[in-house]
């Protein structure tokens, strides 16, 4: 699949033009690694370390469906892996702040290098399971890995109209405004 049959792909599952128009912005083949160019706009999950993928882009549409990002929205991103969602969310979110953590220093030094051209975001070598305390509160918090649990104690670093989007297990679930919603079917891998 090219990329315009990826956009005609995720057109035809029902999102809307706004992420539509994200995604043929944001050149998916600049996050994937060089064995897999001829598969970057496959609708698919795809290696970039022996812990990490780069997720399929009809997940990732889901998620930031789930988010509701808005034109001014902070934003934390736990596992910002290459980068690819931090330049999607850039695209939702122009005038935005938009801030990465990443476990592994090499995946967080390559996507701060690939992200240069984006200057609201900011990735951060570190781990995310407790969230960003310090830089709260965020209006939308996304982990992009799976987790043992929702982490519902990351509520207190959003804001009082804020969603939390997170992987559980083989489901997707949104938390906002004390009510949690679940969304299954799909796949992560966990978060480190």
């Amino acid at each position: 699949m090219d990329k315009q049959g990826l956009l005609a792909h995720l057109l035809a599952e029902g999102f809307d033009e706004s992420l539509i128009a994200a995604f043929a912005k944001v050149d998916r083949s600049q996050f994937v690694r060089s064995e897999y160019l001829k598969m970057a706009y496959e609708d698919m999950a795809l290696p970039v370390s022996e812990y990490t993928t780069i997720s399929q882009p009809y997940t990732i549409a889901f998620m930031l469906r789930l988010l509701e990002i808005k034109e001014g929205s902070r934003i934390l991103e736990i596992g910002a892996g290459t980068g690819y969602v931090m330049a999607l969310m850039a695209q939702l979110a122009p005038k935005g702040e938009l801030i990465g953590l990443e476990i592994d220093e090499g995946l967080a030094r390559g996507a701060s290098e690939r992200l240069q051209k984006y200057p609201k975001i900011k990735i951060l070598h570190g781990d995310g399971k407790l969230g960003l305390p310090k830089l709260a509160p965020f209006d939308r918090i996304l982990i992009s890995a799976a987790c043992n649990t929702v982490p519902i104690h990351l509520k207190h670093q959003l804001t009082a109209n804020g969603i939390l989007v997170a992987p559980v297990g083989h489901s997707i679930f949104q938390y906002r405004e004390e009510k949690l919603r679940e969304f299954p079917g799909f796949s992560f891998i966990p978060l480190r």
